[in-house]
């Protein structure tokens, strides 16, 4: 592959990439360069070549301000129909993989069959894709993650046209110490996402741009944000930081009084098997 002639130095102000604005400059803009990246960054997460050829930037629902800070969609077409839905979720909710399940559902019945010649053989392949910069979802410690619907008992796929696919940003701990050219493409996507701004990893995230043609694209965008654009995302960083410790807040509180519920639970089933009665559980309580 050509070099590609972009370089970061530890000199260069670079905006971290997980910013639900620096995200959509990057792969929203209406350019080859940036088109580039974005069909590399789906192709390299699905696995197949694909092509986007149509994109519809999102803007999340300004009514819910907690919502509106953590995640930014992109909702395009392939150039075989494919449907796509990628985002970068800053701050997951507790119900993130509930809410996945929920929109890739949504993107897949979304299309039209009704009319003569067309049945569901006509329904074309539907992808959520969600960045998670933060928190961990899944028990094991793989970042990447293909979901589909699936018979783990029998282990057979129903092979639908559904898929949900997600990276976690948060397990990437050894997977950033491997030498760049033992990385495949997934772990070059993660990689650069996470450590993007991280001054001690510059000479690697340089290495990743050499090797991967999708990165260089995303990092040449990157380049050309506009002094408008940089002044703009620094005002809306010092607002996030407000808004992002409110959500924090929020989830704490949340994670608390399920933690307490459950407490609660265990409290009562112990008194039960201790030989209370229902009623002087309750007396306990009231207390």
């Amino acid at each position: 592959m050509e070099k590609i002639n972009i370089y970061f130095n530890e000199k260069d102000e670079i905006f971290d990439i997980c910013h639900d604005e620096v995200f959509k400059a990057v792969f929203t803009r209406d350019t080859p360069v940036s088109q580039t990246a974005l069909s590399k960054l789906i192709s390299h997460l699905i696995g197949r070549e694909i092509k986007v050829i149509a994109i519809t930037a999102n803007e999340p629902p300004i009514g819910n301000i907690r919502d509106r800070q953590i995640r930014f969609d992109i909702s395009c077409r392939a150039e075989a129909g494919e449907l796509i839905n990628v985002e970068m979720s800053l701050n997951p909710a507790l119900f993130e993989l509930v809410r996945l399940e929920f929109h890739a559902g949504k993107l897949f019945t979304a299309q039209d069959i009704k009319g003569t010649g067309k049945n569901y053989n006509n329904l074309k392949q539907a992808y959520q894709i969600t960045i998670l910069a933060k928190g961990k979802f899944f028990e094991d410690e793989e970042f990447y993650h293909s979901l589909e619907y699936y018979d783990p008992v029998r282990k057979v796929s129903l092979k639908g046209r559904t898929r949900i696919i997600t990276l976690e940003l948060s397990k990437l701990e050894e997977i950033v110490e491997k030498p760049e050219e033992e990385m495949n493409f997934q772990e070059h996507w993660a990689v650069f996402f996470r450590y993007l701004t991280d001054k001690s990893k510059r000479d690697k995230i340089n290495k990743i741009i050499q090797l991967n043609k999708g990165i260089a694209m995303a990092s040449e965008a990157l380049t050309t944000i506009t002094e408008d654009e940089k002044a703009r995302f620094r005002k809306l960083s010092e607002e996030k930081y407000e808004l992002d410790r409110q959500n924090d807040l929020f989830t704490a509180e949340q994670k608390g009084i399920q933690e307490g519920i459950q407490k609660g639970e265990q409290k009562i089933i112990d008194m039960l098997k201790s030989g209370k009665s229902p009623e002087e559980i309750l007396k306990d309580y009231e207390k």
